[in-house]
């Protein structure tokens, strides 16, 4: 303990000292009032020096014995014990104060994600609340050394920054448990792809919410988190809370409609063609990926949105202008912002090219 501690817990005030007060007031000794109140010396002295609480079957006896009503002595006892409390707390966490200073908590308190707090036992409290564990080393655990298998199955050790990461990561499950979901339905998930394909050709504007409410009929949880500093990823899928919820998480990091929707039937390709032991980061720095399964997704992403046998069609003609990319997209009945993405990623075109065709996206208007 340090000698701040100390002192600050010295200093404090116990409700043993009013009682002290009251009785040298009308000149009754600690004895006597162990005798009146039937109660043994040493449990009267005990609660004088604060060891012991005073508690509602006590205060009652004070009041009996001293006339002063029983609530004034439970509501003495409560403002010692919270203010001994906090300063313990402090105490406790004052360890911990490199580990909460490695979390964005600026811009977690800015967005929501915790209550705003301004001293360092306050924000680490908050953050352990955050994330569900008693303790900074629990954290560990489940981020760093893979301890609790059900709950995270992936180090994020070797990550430019686990702890922007996690913290990202977590706020999607968190927000799981906002969605009204039913139970899954792999048969009924993939057979919705096309509805959310027809979403993807026409993009209404709100076409996140329409994504989300067809996902959460097949019990897919689908949610926008935006990204937070250090932690720049596109998109992630996992299976949360013991393995029975599918979640699908973006950030709508690149703020296009072709990167919104590859993104999204990427993770859906992971959803249909991989295990539930898996997790999927997408452009995680430092994060060692599956290439084989990543090259899957990629794959089910691709094909699903553009035909590739129409693709290749097309490409071989090599006239890539605006009136023929809009004739291939009113043709297969894809959006011409996807198209575009599409041609830029396989270099049939430079990536400041056609870009009008693509439909920016307000992260603030999909979350």
């Amino acid at each position: 303990m340090s000698n701040n501690y100390k002192l600050r817990k010295k200093l404090l005030s116990p409700s043993g000292d009013t009682l002290q007060e009251t009785i040298d007031k009308i000149g009754m000794s600690q004895t006597e009032l162990s005798v009146r109140m039937d109660k043994d010396k040493k449990n009267v002295n005990q609660i004088i020096k604060g060891k012991e609480a005073i508690t509602e079957e006590t205060a009652i006896l004070l009041e009996k014995v001293l006339g002063i009503p029983a609530e004034f002595w439970l509501e003495r006892e409560r403002i010692y014990r919270q203010e001994l409390k906090e300063i313990e707390m402090e105490e406790r966490f004052e360890k911990y104060k490199d580990w909460e200073r490695k979390f964005p908590t600026p811009e977690m308190e800015r967005l929501g994600w915790i209550p705003a707090a301004t001293t360092t036992a306050d924000r680490t409290d908050r953050l352990i609340k955050y994330f569900g564990v008693a303790n900074p080393e629990s954290w560990y655990n489940i981020y760093e050394n893979q301890k609790a298998s059900a709950a995270f199955r992936m180090s994020l050790k070797s990550s430019s920054n686990p702890y922007s990461i996690s913290a990202w990561l977590r706020r999607g499950e968190i927000q799981v448990k906002e969605l009204s979901l039913r139970k899954f339905d792999r048969k009924k998930f993939k057979k919705s792809l096309e509805r959310i394909k027809e979403i993807a050709y026409e993009h209404p504007q709100d076409f996140f919410k329409k994504t989300q409410e067809i996902c959460a009929e097949s019990g897919v949880a689908l949610v926008h988190t935006p990204n937070i500093p250090k932690a720049a990823i596109s998109g992630s899928f996992r299976w949360v809370y013991n393995r029975t919820i599918p979640l699908i998480q973006l950030s709508c990091r690149y703020k296009t409609n072709d990167h919104f929707w590859f993104t999204f039937f990427h993770e859906a390709g992971h959803l249909i063609l991989h295990g539930k032991t898996d997790v999927f980061l997408e452009e995680a720095e430092g994060i060692r990926s599956d290439r084989k399964k990543e090259g899957e997704a990629d794959k089910f992403a691709r094909n699903f949105l553009i035909s590739e046998k129409a693709f290749l069609e097309f490409t071989s003609k090599k006239v890539f202008t605006n009136e023929s990319i809009t004739e291939f997209s009113r043709a297969n009945k894809m959006n011409s912002g996807i198209v575009v993405g599409r041609l830029q990623h396989d270099r049939f075109i430079r990536h400041a090219e056609l870009n009008g065709h693509k439909i920016k996206i307000d992260i603030h208007a999909v979350s």
